[in-house]
């Protein structure tokens, strides 16, 4: 993945700095813009009282995202989650809301305990390589899942597209979910979990 601009008049101000910052410290994982401007436009979506789950919040490119789409309002909470202790350190350097929380560890070893969500956004292999199952549980009805990295440019190896093939066809396939692939950046298919019959 190569590194986004860090500036310029399509990339709103905090979520250039965003890229800035992980331009300085060499990270190259970060969503692309036009992946974040999906995600900000999901995450404008979610209704009052909503919950966004990021898995795998690298140095904060997507979380800055999500903050943008949500705005002023201060009714949305954001959890987001990042096995690495030195990517989650960068990210505390941003100045986040009070709404926002960024944990450090398995996503998938906290997530009965954080609840359930109106938009997760899978970027990480907890929860999306494994525990998608679960993943797929913690959103609430009508709720939104957006998975990344679908389609990458290239394999790193036989089990990466192995995975990718599987969590591919159990999106595309599963009772409980109307998805849709999407050609965005490294490939992304959006999800929506159905809303039970009245």
């Amino acid at each position: 993945m190569q590194p986004a601009p860090a500036s310029g008049p399509e990339l709103p101000a905090a979520v250039g700095a965003t890229y800035a910052r992980a331009e300085r410290h060499g990270f190259m994982l970060s969503c692309e813009p036009a992946v974040g401007r999906l995600l900000a436009t999901l995450a404008a979506s979610v209704p009052a009282g909503g919950r966004i789950l990021e898995m795998g919040t690298g140095i904060g490119v997507g979380t800055s995202w999500i903050v943008h789409g949500v705005g002023a309002r201060d009714d949305v909470q954001v959890v987001t989650v990042d096995l690495d202790e030195q990517a989650s350190a960068i990210a505390r350097e941003a100045s986040w809301p009070a709404w926002v929380t960024l944990r450090v560890g398995d996503v998938l070893a906290v997530l009965d305990e954080l609840g359930r969500f109106d938009l997760i956004f899978a970027d990480a292999q907890g929860g999306k390589w494994t525990g998608l199952d679960r993943t797929i549980a913690a959103l609430r009805p009508g709720g939104l899942l957006l998975v990344d990295d679908m389609t990458p440019p290239r394999w790193m190896d036989d089990a990466h597209e192995r995975h990718t093939a599987r969590v591919r066809a159990t999106l595309l396939s599963h009772p409980d979910l109307v998805s849709s692939e999407l050609a965005c950046g490294s490939g992304m298919i959006l999800c929506a979990r159905r809303r039970a019959p009245r």
